[in-house]
């Protein structure tokens, strides 16, 4: 198969055939036509919910065209006031995009620098207002649902600050919400500076190019014009006056379709200034597919290591910028192929091509699950972490929790070494390792936690996968616990030495983030998956290289 536009190569092997084996189906089944015109049976015979009501997307590239002037109106507002910060409140698909903006591009001279809160943790809280001036500062309150309880927690904490030091705190906060929200009503009543309506035929991860990815790329002073521009001809790339063979999202549907039955462990590498868009893809990616016990595993930031080292369920794809591939990842791409996985290259001419990439890829995933037969628009199992999240809120505290939840402390050694060797020991071929740390994000603790997932895939060549909670809960948590029974979890919690109030309600962040950690471990262990919670105390760093330690002494 040739390259698409030069800049999407596939090294297929012996699934070459059956991908153009499904490209020519999808031909005969008149597929793009399908697509565009949003027939709801692309992915199942009978009518399902969100499925017709959640293709808004689509036409995402041509209908924000009319808003980009707008934008850029606001964002120079915001500039020309003075103000030196954004700091995003959201989740998942409200948070991801901006945040992947932010690594790429950073901000435009004179523009203000974009800060992404996804985190409970009351230490990871106290950094970002330690780190801001309020007065400066412009708050997005960015939530599809306007429910979001990790964004409204934040969001009080913050309203209660600016309000104490200024009489008009609505001029510092904005809201982006789908219509009609408890959000919206909210901002209304509160005087906010402006509210942002989204679009509400478009699902949370597939949102990056309406206004809860377009704002906050607007306010560190992106060309957003260049960035749609990309993503139209994406679209006119698979528009369905395009062959399916030649259409560069639907090629790479097929692919991820067909190879993915086969080798689920979808593994992500980027040149340097791309490193942060797997990020964005990881959400995409498990949430679309990661249901009804099957499920796509992104794999995004595993460290380099040689072709003999991985199992044989991995498949590569490597993100590259034009002009900044190193000579170290080019070898390691061509010893991947050598050692016969399937590979994917994508070259970015520029990191404006992201436009590109987030359509095509949302294309592709959409597509994947028609192959796979699930539905790539819902979340079915997000809200079983949050329903035992609300019970473990009103047991947080009172000690209730711990008759039925195994936590091993860091302090107990011994016993910590064995819960360790009997949890590897259930790991078989196929399966993978998921870290959850509910801690406070720092580049010290992440070089700690990446040590962790390096000993794993080298002790058992098991693919590894890292999030930070509670924000993973918003990305891949719903493959945790939707998609195949193949994760070792590893919970990883501390005791934080900072509590913080919510106000206008009856619990803290401490307590929050506990509930949170201990929600997901319940729902995890009503799935029947193989979970290790372990308890770092209050010194993280000490707590993670013990960790690591007792992962290399173990056989």
């Amino acid at each position: 198969m040739n390259s698409s536009k030069n800049y999407q190569a596939f090294e297929l092997g012996k699934w070459k055939t059956k991908v153009e084996e499904r490209l020519k189906l999808w031909e005969e089944q008149g597929f793009s036509r399908r697509l565009w015109s949003k027939d709801p049976t692309l992915w199942f015979p009978e009518p399902q919910p969100e499925i017709a009501d959640r293709l808004g997307w689509l036409v995402l590239p041509e209908m924000m065209r009319d808003n980009l002037e707008m934008l850029s109106s606001f964002a120079e507002e915001i500039k020309d006031e003075g103000i030196s910060d954004v700091v995003l409140l959201g989740m998942g698909g409200s948070s991801l995009a901006p945040d992947v903006f932010q690594k790429t591009f950073g901000n435009a001279p004179g523009y203000p620098g974009l800060i992404v809160l996804d985190s409970t943790h009351p230490a990871a809280v106290r950094s970002v207002e330690d780190r801001v001036d309020l007065h400066h500062t412009l708050f997005l309150v960015s939530s599809k649902s306007g429910t979001t309880l990790e964004t409204l927690s934040l969001f009080r904490y913050f309203w209660k600050k600016v309000s104490q030091i200024m009489d008009d705190p609505g001029k510092h906060f904005v809201a982006i919400t789908d219509p009609g929200t408890p959000l919206m009503k909210l901002a209304q009543e509160r005087g906010f500076r402006r509210i942002f309506e989204a679009n509400p035929d478009v699902g949370g991860r597939y949102s990056a190019l309406t206004y809860f990815g377009m704002v906050p790329a607007a306010l560190i002073g992106m060309d957003i014009h260049t960035l749609l521009d990309r993503a139209w001809t994406a679209s006119e790339n698979c528009a369905s006056s395009v062959s399916e063979e030649k259409a560069a999202g639907i090629r790479l549907g097929a692919l991820l379709g067909e190879i993915t039955k086969d080798r689920d462990k979808l593994t992500f590498f980027a040149s340097g200034s791309l490193k942060s868009f797997p990020d964005w893809l990881e959400q995409l990616i498990a949430e679309s597919t990661g249901k009804d016990g099957k499920g796509i595993l992104p794999v995004a930031g595993e460290t380099l290591v040689s072709p003999s080292e991985y199992g044989q369920d991995r498949i590569f794809v490597f993100l590259t910028l034009e002009g900044e591939d190193g000579e170290e990842l080019e070898e390691w791409m061509d010893a991947q192929k050598q050692a016969g996985h399937p590979c994917v290259r994508i070259e970015l001419k520029d990191k404006y091509d992201l436009g590109r990439e987030i359509f095509s890829w949302e294309i592709a995933v959409a597509s994947a699950g028609s192959v796979l037969g699930i539905h790539p628009f819902n979340q079915p199992d997000v809200q079983l972490a949050k329903d035992f999240t609300k019970t473990a809120m009103e047991e947080v505290g009172k000690k209730k929790e711990e008759s039925d939840v195994e936590t091993w402390s860091i302090d107990a050694l011994e016993a910590l070494t064995k819960a360790l060797k009997d949890w590897l020991g259930q790991a078989k071929t196929g399966d993978y390792f998921a870290l959850q740390a509910y801690l406070p994000p720092s580049k010290e603790t992440e070089e700690a936690l990446q040590d962790i997932r390096l000993e794993l895939l080298k002790h058992t060549r098991l693919a590894t996968t890292l999030g930070y909670g509670p924000r993973f809960l918003h990305s891949t948590g719903q493959l945790h616990k939707g998609g195949q029974n193949r994760g070792l979890f590893l919970q990883i919690i501390d005791e934080p030495d900072v509590d913080l109030p919510v106000p206008e309600t009856d619990y803290s962040f401490k307590n929050l983030i506990k509930a949170q950690a201990l929600g997901d471990y319940k729902a995890l262990k009503q799935r029947g998956r193989r979970v290790l919670r372990v308890n770092l105390g209050s010194d993280v760093a000490s707590g993670l290289r013990t960790l690591y330690e007792l992962l290399g002494r173990q056989d």
